[in-house]
């Protein structure tokens, strides 16, 4: 057995390493891929790494079943697929390689010479370096087309964020397939270029540095410094006890070290750093729940200092041209856990960023102030943070709505964006059609932001929020060329309309919960058009049910009832590019949806057991759905976008989005029925 993927079989993986973040990795992916009855094998010379490696592994594992996140079958299975062993020829077979070994470039050459001679000349082989850039890593092998660096942050199995870093030797077609494979396991890919350090750990050692330096021109001792870097960066721990908690100190000292030389010089070991390696002990740091006192003027000082690095760091990547504003923030506010940058400057105001980062730069001549910040600053317009991204690729234009936080939830932004990607589409003659897909693997859209909805206090306000998810639902629909959306998960609520809006769908084979209509379980009807292309796509005893229950329906349960035109066996990007092509040349045929008044449309509807649903916002449904179908498709929607205002009007609209907000999805509102 193995785990299919894009055609490329993954029935081994090796990794190199049982030391720190080893183990990690090999239950990342024994986690998605034992089931496939994929292998992981953990090679290391040492049989005590290899001991507590595997204790390690099997302690997370266990501590995983006891709480209920993995079943019990799950528990063994995980174990039974890891091996852990000093012998290197256990790595012959893999197709999948990932080194994590010591931040020794001549070492990491000694294991991949050996690797090489392993493992197929088609094996994918990858590095978890931290800092070494692809090209020194793999310069001495004769396959270099293949490798590339994977990095990884800590904790392995649960941090989303990866940096995917080609060489220039790197086949394009592996690093997308290494992308998508990722993304498919559950991870956030993010590309990065070939530069020491690559993008993340510049700044989390960067930061570490800032903050030494605020203690040693006695703004506060480290405790006070972590306390106040937590609260003006909104990190979840300051800089001192991150580097505690994930054993970061020696790392950090050897990166700054190089970075000195390789990337500007305010980069460097400072001496509070070399003790606490030296000496091989931790920073003082602030104990949980203890309050730890800053006056207000040390505070400002330090906050000022370290936020005008921060930015001073990032901004001098974007400079290098290695990442992106987006993908940047993305990568940033996952692997760090604290405020994304670009997002963070532009809630400060870029003329005060600009000050603080030339503030810092005074103070620090080393330090240069990014000429891109500078253009910035000088046109006084925000930084362009993209939640929706576009790719051309020959004749199909892809979409990817990308809120991974938000399981890629519709909100104002998203749907301007959309608008301009709509534009390019229609106004291409190269894009002969066009997919949708949503980012990750567990969401298509899983719905509208409801805390944007839950700021409305009046019926227009609302009826002019559908009108606006209506219209991108409608250029999509209007674009004169065919689009597929790629359902790569759950697709609620706005997502399903999104969908609906498409002229065909895939979605994976064999999700149990794929899409659905809860705006009801809110005290909402649809409002981007649900209750009118749903019935007319698939019937109106099926939508009926659909929308005034709030059931969701499988990918199976789709398929039969019409909603999807075909499952996908693994990444749905693939086949949902495929389809589109075949329509667009007009090699397949498929349901559109009826624009005008339904002939048949029916006086009532079959009856059904609403629940614990609201009497008054089902009235509103059925309305919706039984009047829309004697208009017109844009006639139907207005209709639906006055009656998804009316929804304000009664007293279950405003408990069923407070119950939401404050109790979360899955608590049921308590409705009056008025």
């Amino acid at each position: 057995m193995a785990f299919l993927f894009r055609d490329c079989s993954i029935a081994k993986v090796g990794i190199i390493g049982s030391g720190q973040i080893g183990p990690d990795i090999a239950l990342h992916f024994v986690k998605a891929l034992h089931k496939h009855g994929t292998v992981v094998v953990v090679v290391d010379v040492s049989e005590d790494a290899l001991a507590k490696g595997k204790a390690k592994l099997h302690k997370k594992i266990d501590k995983g079943g006891q709480s209920g996140a993995f079943k019990p079958d799950d528990v063994e299975g995980m174990k039974s697929h890891v091996i852990f062993t000093s012998d290197y020829d256990q790595l012959k077979g893999a197709d999948l390689i990932v080194e994590a070994a010591t931040e020794d470039l001549p070492l990491k050459k000694r294991i991949f010479k050996q690797v090489e001679s392993l493992v197929s000349p088609q094996a994918i082989i990858t590095s978890n370096s931290s800092h070494l850039e692809p090209e020194r890593i793999f310069e001495d092998m004769e396959h270099k087309a293949r490798t590339l660096c994977t990095h990884y942050f800590f904790p392995a199995e649960r941090n989303q964020a990866i940096e995917i870093i080609p060489g220039k030797d790197t086949d394009e077609k592996v690093f997308e397939f290494v992308m998508r494979f990722y993304e498919y396991l559950g991870k956030i890919p993010v590309r990065v270029g070939s530069r020491y350090g690559y993008a993340v750990d510049p700044v989390f050692e960067g930061l570490l540095l800032a903050a030494v330096q605020c203690v040693d021109a006695g703004l506060g001792d480290t405790k006070q410094v972590d306390t106040v870097a937590s609260k003006c960066l909104g990190l979840t721990v300051g800089p001192f006890t991150a580097h505690n908690l994930t054993g970061g100190n020696p790392i950090t000292a050897h990166g700054l070290s190089e970075m000195t030389e390789r990337l500007n010089p305010w980069f460097r070991v400072p001496d509070r750093l070399k003790t606490i390696v030296e000496t091989n002990t931790f920073w003082e740091v602030p104990a949980r729940g203890e309050n730890v006192q800053v006056a207000p003027d040390k505070e400002k000082m330090i906050t000022e200092e370290l936020q005008g690095a921060y930015f001073a760091i990032v901004c001098d990547m974007l400079d290098a041209g290695i990442i992106n504003e987006s993908d940047f923030d993305l990568v940033i506010s996952v692997a760090l856990d604290m405020n994304p940058p670009f997002s963070f400057m532009n809630s400060l105001g870029i003329q005060k960023s600009f000050a603080l980062v030339e503030a810092f730069a005074k103070k620090y001549p080393d330090m240069p102030v990014s000429k891109r910040l500078r253009e910035q600053a000088a046109s006084g317009k925000p930084w362009q943070i993209l939640d929706v991204l576009f790719e051309k690729k020959a004749d199909v234009g892809i979409i990817t709505i990308r809120r991974p936080k938000a399981l890629n939830a519709i909100n104002s932004k998203v749907i301007e964006q959309l608008r301009d990607y709509c534009e390019i589409i229609k106004n291409d003659p190269e894009i002969k059609c066009a997919v949708i897909t949503g980012y990750g693997n567990k969401a298509f859209v899983a719905g509208a932001d409801i805390k944007e909805m839950s700021g409305f206090t009046q019926p227009a306000q609302a009826e002019a929020f559908a009108l606006r998810g209506q219209a991108i639902t409608s250029e999509l629909e209007n674009t004169g060329k065919p689009i597929v959306a790629a359902l790569n998960g759950l697709a609620f609520g706005g997502g399903c309309k999104l969908a609906l809006s498409c002229t065909a769908r895939v979605a994976p084979k064999g999700l149990r919960v794929l899409a659905g209509q809860p705006e009801i379980n809110l005290g909402l009807i649809p409002g981007m058009g649900g209750t009118q292309r749903l019935p007319r796509l698939i019937g109106f005893e099926k939508a009926s049910e659909l929308i005034r229950t709030a059931n969701p329906v499988s990918s199976k349960d789709a398929l039969a009832c019409g909603l999807i035109n075909a499952e996908a066996q693994d990444d749905v990007l693939v086949p949902a590019i495929d389809l589109a092509r075949k329509i667009a040349s007009g090699e397949t045929k498929v349901k559109v949806i009826e624009k005008g008044p339904i002939a048949d449309a029916p006086t009532s509807l079959p009856a059904v057991d609403i629940g614990y649903h609201s009497k008054a916002i089902d009235a509103l449904c059925v309305k919706a759905i039984l009047e829309g179908a004697k208009m017109t498709l844009k006639d139907g929607l207005a209709n639906e976008a006055k009656l998804f205002g009316e929804c304000w009007n009664t007293e279950d609209t405003k408990i069923g989005l407070q119950t939401f907000v404050t109790k979360g999805a899955k608590a049921k509102a308590e409705f009056v029925h008025r």
